[in-house]
C-alpha cells in the first residue's frame, strides 16, 4: 500500500503538472520539454517531444493493478503521441524507454483483452506505433559495421541534410549492444524479420570485435572501423545491458548461441573484473591492470543477473557492499571509491539497487530483503519526496534536490518495489510468464515460438571451452538450489556486514616501500626549495626540470630519458609522486565542502533543499550543526555594497543580496552591521544553476575576516530565483542554513508542529521520531568536494565583475609546481609516471567522504595520480607507458 501511493503521488503530478510533456520538474511543478529548458547534454537525448514518462510507464500501471489508469493511459498515447518529430534523440534511450514501453503496454493490454474485462477495444494501436518508431530508428544502422550511430532524426534520420546528426564516429557498447529484446519482439509480434536481423548483426560485430585474449569489451567503439575507443572494461556504465541482454536474448528467444556468448563472458569478468564484494573495470588488453580505484551505481543491476544467471554467493556479496554504502549515504552515489567515499554525489533515483533487492528475494525467500526494501521506501519518502514528486537527489552528502525526475523512476522503480512485497494473489497475471527488459518493460516468454525468422546457429562464431560446472545453473529452479533458508544467504552477509565502516587495508605505495628497505631518495618533496642549487642539481640528477612561470610559480616537468640512470629515474618518479600527493593534500585542506539552505516554511516544511556555495568566512556551518534559521529579507541596496537602508527589515532575517560591485566580505560586514543572522547571495548570471556549473566558493577580501561572525551562503540564479519566487508567493518564507539538510523530525524539534503536517498523506514517516545522524556521512574538513576542486575560491573584484581564481590554470603537460613561497602544486604528465589510476594503489580508509573528482579546466592539480606499489624496472615503465597512452588519455576525459 506504501508503496502505491508513493507511486500514485509520482504519477498523478507527472499527469497534472507535466504531461504531454516528456518528464516532470519537480521542484518548479512543471513539465519537461526540450529546447525550452537549459540543455543538460547527452540526458536530454533521451526525450523526443512524445510523452516518455506516460509510454514509459504503461505496463507499470498493470503490475499495480490500476487497469483503469492503464486503459485511459493507452487512449492518451494513441491519441496524442506523435513520434515524427524534427528532433535528435538516442537511439540507445529511446530503443529501451519508448519502444520498449509501448511492446510492453501491447503485451499488458493483449493480456488483459483475453482476460475479457478491461481493453476490449484495442486493436494493437500500441503495436503500430511501435513498428512506425522501429522503422524511423533504422536508419541509424545503416553503417557498414551494422553498429548504430548513437543518434538519429525521428524525422530526417542520419544522413539527411536537416538530420544534424551522422557525424559521430563512436558509440557505447552497452548502446549498439542493448536492442536485441525489443527488436527481437517487435519482429515477432508483426512477423517483419529486419528489426530483429539489424539487432543481431550487431551482437554480431561486438562479439568478433572482443579482445580475444580476455574475451573483455571496452567501453566506446568505432562504429566504422570496431576498434576500441576506450580500452577499460568492466560491468557499470556504458557496458551493463549489453551483458544483461545476451543472457536475456537466449531466454526470451532460445537462441543457444547467446547463452554461449553470455558464459564466455561471464567467466572473463569474475575472472578479471570481479573482486569479492567489488567489481572493478580492468584494460581488456591487460586484464590484471585495474583501470580505476572506483565504481558506478549502474552496476547495481548486475547482482541481480547473476542471480538469473544462478551464481548467487557474489550476487549477495556485492548487493550487501552496495547496502551497506546506502546505509551510509542514504542513497548510492553515482560513483563511489573502493574504500566507500563519495566520488560523484549526484543521486538520480536509480532503480538498480532496487531491481537486484527484488531478484534475490526471489532467489533466497530471505525476508532480510524485505528490510532492505523497507529502507529504500523511506529513504525516498524522507529524502527525496518533494510537494510535486518526488525529486533526484544533486548531492547525498548535503541532501539537495535536483529539479529532474527520470521516466525510468516510474517504469522500474515502483514496479520492482512493488513485486517485492506482493503476493501471488495480489498480482493480475503471472509474472513469471515474461521476462524485463533492461528499463522493466514486459516481453512474453511465448515469443520465442513466433514467427521464427532467423537461424538460431551461428556457425562461424567460435566458442571458448569453458571448465565451470556453474554453468549447468543457467535460469535455475531456486526452489531446487535454494529452498527459502534464510541462513544461507544470512551466512555469506555476515562477514560483509561491516565492510564500509571499517578501516580498509591499504597497499604499500612505492613512496613507504622505499622507505622501508633500500637507500633513503635524495630528495623529499616536503623538503624541496627551488631557491637551493643543491636540491636543483639533484631535480637535473633525477630527470626532473625546473621551468619558472610568469605567474611566479615553478613548474618541475621530468624526462625519464634525461636522468643520469634507471635508478635515478625511478628516484624522479617517487619525488614527482610525492609532489603531486602534497600537493592534493594541501589542496584539499583549502577546500569547503557544498552547504545546503532548505525551506522550511508552509507549504514546504523542509521538502526543497537547494545547493549552496560556502564561504571561506564567517560562520563555519560544519561546527554549528543546529545551522542558522530565519526568514528571508531583501537588503537595500540589492547589491549590499554600501550601508543598508532598511535595517529594520533586515534584522533578525537571513539577508538576500545580489552578486557584484562589491567583494562578498564587504556585502557581509554590511548586512551583519544591519543586524541580519545570515546571509545568501543570488548569482546575477541570469540562468546560472548548480545543475550545469560547478560549485561556487565565496573567499575573503585579502584582509582578517575573523569580524565576520554570520554564516554567507552562495545561490546560483536558478536556486536564488526559487526562493525570491516563494517570497513573491508566500510573503514569509523561513530558511535553513546548514552543512547538510535536515529531515523534518530535527527541524520541527520543539516547536509547535502544524497538524497538517501530521495528517499530510504526503509524510510517510513520524515526524516526531528523532533522526539518526550518521557521523560518517559528515564531509570531513580534510576532504574536498569536486565542485569547489572545479571552481576554486573565488572572491569578488569592485567594478569589474572580475574573480580572481584560487586555483590556477593548468599547465600543458605534465608537471609539480610550486610557488616561491614552497606551496606545491602537481599536474600528472605522460613523461612523469605511469598510468594513474590503473597503477593506483587502493587509497587509505579515511572519514567522512571523499568528494567527487570532475574534472575542470581550472584544476591546477591532479589529486588521481597514484603509482604502483610495486616498483619496477624503469624500461619496463617506459615500454608499458606507449603501449598504454591512448587508453590513460581517455580515462582522464572518463564520464559516466
Amino acid at each position: 500500500n506504501q508503496v502505491l501511493e508513493m507511486f500514485d503521488h509520482a504519477y498523478s503530478n507527472y499527469m497534472e503538472h507535466a504531461y504531454p510533456a516528456d518528464e516532470l520538474m519537480p521542484l518548479t511543478c512543471r513539465g519537461r520539454v526540450r529546447g525550452q529548458e537549459p540543455s543538460r547534454g547527452d540526458v536530454d537525448d533521451a526525450l523526443g517531444k512524445f510523452s516518455l514518462t506516460l509510454i514509459d510507464t504503461l505496463d507499470t500501471l498493470v503490475v499495480l493493478n490500476k487497469t483503469k489508469e492503464f486503459e485511459e493511459a493507452v487512449k492518451k498515447v494513441i491519441k496524442d503521441v506523435n513520434l515524427d518529430n524534427d528532433i535528435v534523440v538516442s537511439v540507445f534511450e529511446t530503443n529501451i524507454r519508448v519502444l520498449g514501453g509501448l511492446l510492453g503496454g501491447h503485451s499488458v493490454a493483449i493480456m488483459l483483452k483475453e482476460k475479457g474485462e478491461y481493453m476490449q477495444w484495442y486493436n494493437g494501436e500500441l503495436l503500430h506505433m511501435a513498428k512506425e518508431l522501429g522503422y524511423k530508428l533504422l536508419p541509424a544502422f545503416n553503417t557498414t559495421s551494422g553498429l548504430p550511430y548513437p543518434r538519429v532524426n525521428l524525422k530526417f534520420g542520419v544522413r539527411h541534410p536537416e538530420a544534424r546528426t551522422g557525424t559521430e564516429t563512436d558509440t557505447c557498447t552497452a548502446c549498439a549492444g542493448t536492442l536485441i529484446l525489443e527488436f527481437a519482439a517487435l519482429s515477432r509480434f508483426t512477423g517483419t524479420s529486419i528489426f530483429e536481423e539489424y539487432a543481431r548483426k550487431a551482437l554480431d560485430f561486438i562479439w568478433e570485435k572482443r579482445q580475444r585474449s580476455s574475451n573483455l569489451v571496452g567501453v566506446t567503439i568505432n562504429i566504422h572501423t570496431g576498434d576500441w575507443v576506450r580500452k577499460d572494461s568492466g560491468v557499470g556504465a556504458g557496458i551493463d545491458s549489453y551483458y544483461e541482454y545476451l543472457l536475456k536474448a537466449y531466454v526470451l528467444l532460445g537462441d543457444d548461441s547467446f547463452l554461449e556468448r553470455f558464459n564466455t563472458h561471464y567467466d572473463a569478468i569474475m575472472r578479471y573484473i570481479s573482486q569479492p564484494p567489488l567489481l572493478l573495470d580492468v584494460h581488456i588488453h591487460k586484464p590484471m591492470l585495474n583501470a580505476r580505484t572506483w565504481m558506478d551505481s549502474l552496476l547495481a543491476f548486475f547482482p541481480g543477473l547473476q542471480v538469473l544467471k544462478g551464481d548467487i554467493r557474489p550476487a549477495i556479496e556485492t548487493h550487501e557492499m552496495l547496502y551497506q554504502v546506502i546505509k551510509k549515504h542514504n542513497f548510492l552515489p553515482e560513483a563511489f571509491t573502493t574504500d566507500f567515499r563519495v566520488h560523484w554525489a549526484q543521486h538520480p533515483l536509480r532503480p538498480e539497487f532496487a531491481e537486484s533487492t527484488y531478484f534475490l528475494y526471489k532467489a533466497t525467500g530471505d525476508p532480510y530483503y524485505l528490510e532492505v526494501g523497507k529502507t529504500l521506501i523511506e529513504n525516498l519518502n524522507k529524502y527525496a519526496r518533494v510537494p510535486c514528486g518526488f525529486a533526484a537527489m544533486k548531492d547525498v552528502r548535503t541532501g539537495s534536490h535536483e529539479d529532474r525526475m527520470d521516466s525510468f523512476f516510474l517504469a522500474e522503480m515502483f514496479k520492482y518495489l512493488y513485486l517485492l512485497f506482493a503476493d501471488k494473489e495480489d498480482m493480475i497475471f503471472d509474472i513469471e510468464d515474461y521476462i524485463f527488459t533492461t528499463e522493466a518493460h514486459l516481453l512474453p516468454l511465448w515469443l520465442s515460438t513466433t514467427n521464427q525468422t532467423i537461424s538460431k546457429k551461428n556457425t562461424s562464431t567460435e566458442y571458448t571451452e569453458l571448465d565451470d560446472s556453474n554453468f549447468d545453473w543457467t535460469c535455475p529452479n531456486t526452489q531446487i538450489l535454494f529452498p527459502n533458508d534464510p541462513m544461507f544467504a544470512q551466512s555469506i552477509r555476515e562477514p560483509l556486514k561491516n565492510v564500509v565502516d571499517k578501516s580498509c587495508p591499504r597497499g604499500i605505495s612505492r613512496v613507504e616501500e622505499s622507505l622501508g628497505s633500500g637507500p633513503k631518495p635524495p630528495l623529499r618533496a616536503r623538503d624541496f626549495m627551488a631557491s637551493n642549487p643543491e636540491h636543483l642539481e639533484i631535480l637535473k640528477k633525477m630527470g626532473v626540470s625546473l621551468i619558472h612561470l610568469k605567474d611566479g610559480r615553478v613548474q618541475l616537468v621530468q624526462h625519464a630519458v634525461q636522468a643520469a640512470s634507471s635508478l635515478d629515474a625511478e628516484d624522479g618518479l617517487r619525488f614527482m609522486q610525492e609532489m603531486i600527493e602534497l600537493s592534493s593534500q594541501q589542496q584539499k585542506e583549502q577546500q569547503l565542502p557544498p552547504r545546503a539552505v532548505q525551506i522550511v516554511s508552509h507549504p514546504f516544511f523542509g521538502r526543497v533543499v537547494l545547493t549552496a556555495g560556502p564561504a571561506q568566512f564567517g560562520m563555519d556551518l560544519s561546527k554549528h550543526k543546529a545551522g542558522t534559521r530565519g526568514f528571508v529579507a531583501t537588503i537595500k541596496p540589492y547589491n549590499g555594497c554600501s550601508e543598508i537602508t532598511n535595517p529594520e527589515a533586515v534584522k533578525e532575517k537571513i539577508a538576500l543580496m545580489q552578486r557584484g560591485q562589491c567583494m562578498f566580505a564587504e556585502k557581509a560586514r554590511n548586512i551583519q552591521k544591519a543586524g541580519a543572522i545570515g546571509g545568501i547571495v543570488i548569482d546575477d548570471n541570469e540562468g546560472s544553476s548548480s545543475d550545469t556549473a560547478p560549485l561556487f566558493q565565496m573567499a575573503g577580501d585579502g584582509k582578517n575576516t575573523d569580524d565576520i561572525t554570520i554564516p554567507m551562503l552562495f545561490l546560483f540564479n536558478k536556486e536564488g530565483n526559487i526562493i525570491l519566487d516563494a517570497i513573491r508567493e508566500y510573503e514569509a518564507v523561513e530558511v535553513l542554513l546548514s552543512d547538510k539538510a535536515k529531515d523534518r523530525a530535527t527541524i520541527f524539534k520543539g516547536k509547535m508542529i502544524p497538524n497538517y503536517i501530521i495528517d499530510s498523506n504526503l509524510e510517510m514517516e513520524n515526524v516526531d521520531q528523532k533522526s539518526s545522524e550518521n557521523d560518517s556521512h559528515k564531509p570531513n574538513s580534510e576532504e574536498a568536494p569536486s565542485e569547489a576542486q572545479d571552481a576554486g575560491a573565488v572572491s569578488e573584484e569592485p567594478e569589474g565583475g572580475g574573480e580572481s581564481s584560487a586555483v590556477g590554470d593548468p599547465e600543458p603537460l605534465s608537471s609539480a609546481s610550486t610557488d616561491p613561497a614552497g606551496v606545491p602544486m602537481a599536474d600528472q604528465d605522460p613523461h612523469t609516471s605511469a598510468p594513474a589510476e590503473a597503477a593506483a594503489p587502493e587509497p587509505a580508509c579515511t572519514p567522512g567522504d571523499s568528494q567527487p573528482q570532475e574534472q575542470n579546466t581550472q584544476t591546477e592539480a591532479s589529486s588521481k595520480a597514484h603509482w604502483d606499489s610495486k616498483v619496477q624496472p624503469m624500461e619496463s615503465i617506459l615500454a608499458d607507458w606507449n603501449e598504454d597512452i591512448e587508453a590513460f588519455e581517455m580515462m582522464e576525459k572518463d564520464e559516466l
